[in-house]
């Protein structure tokens, strides 16, 4: 009886030991409407959630979804406190030379964001505007590149909620924003009622990039090739469709 209560024993601590090792650990930001936020009841949402999950459900793997700031997001992968990022990553030049990238998985652009009543016909017509952007994004480094050599004064936050927060009260004249989260988190809500999408889309790729992937640490080659098949099969098996369009009225896969 002692040994079949061990031989059970062991049994029950090697399956705690392989379901725990098939956990992949996904850092997010839910601060970023559509693509990652709360529900009312704060379990994590949104688009990159659901399409990590539709990943984690192809290459066999439970997907613990583990909240981060984001410019803090890179240095939490390379110290080992996730596996990946899935949270609207840029592949950029930049942050390629510090982590890895899957495939893309989605694509869309950027754009300015002001009251109605500002003509916008360039950076230096905004000259004296503050304006908020989400620190260490592709946004930030677009507006530090561009809008702040031209006179704008640009503001980083440590969340994207946080800028919309301050253009409602007035201490923002806008932002630099993706065209869907900005258009999903503040121009379609009441508070956005008096701002407006200016100028034209921003891709960029010095500052925006080739398209959102999943960070990854350098050196993890076995699962970026997993990650990699797994993108391509959501997309030919109609998942990634079923996930865009629950969000979405096009293709944010893009070009």
């Amino acid at each position: 009886m002692k040994k079949l209560l061990l031989a059970i024993a062991i049994g029950a601590v090697c399956a705690t030991s392989f379901a725990q090792g098939k956990d992949l650990k996904v850092a997010i930001d839910p601060t970023y409407e559509p693509f990652t936020f709360k529900t009312a009841d704060g379990k994590p949402t949104g688009f990159d959630v659901d399409i990590a999950s539709a990943l984690c459900e192809q290459i066999k793997r439970k997907c613990v979804f583990v909240e981060q700031v984001w410019d803090s997001m890179i240095p939490g992968l390379q110290a080992k406190k996730y596996d990946v990022i899935i949270s609207s990553l840029s592949i950029t030049a930049d942050r390629l030379k510090v982590i890895d990238f899957s495939d893309k998985y989605y694509n869309t652009p950027s754009r300015v964001v002001l009251k109605k009543d500002v003509k916008f016909t360039g950076p230096a017509s905004i000259k004296g505007k503050k304006i908020g952007v989400l620190k260490g994004s592709t946004q930030e480094k677009y507006a530090m590149g561009e809008l702040k050599t031209a006179g704008v004064e640009v503001i980083p936050y440590e969340a994207q909620d946080q800028v919309y927060l301050d253009i409602k009260s007035g201490r923002l004249d806008g932002t630099v924003a993706d065209f869907v989260e900005v258009n999903g988190g503040f121009l379609s809500k009441p508070e956005g009622k008096d701002y407006a999408l200016a100028g034209p889309e921003l891709f960029t790729e010095k500052y925006f990039g080739t398209g959102v992937g999943i960070g990854l640490r350098k050196g993890d080659a076995a699962l970026k090739t997993e990650l990699n098949t797994a993108i391509k099969t959501i997309r030919t098996n109609g998942a990634y469709k079923k996930i865009n369009d629950k969000y979405f009225k096009f293709d944010v896969y893009g070009k």
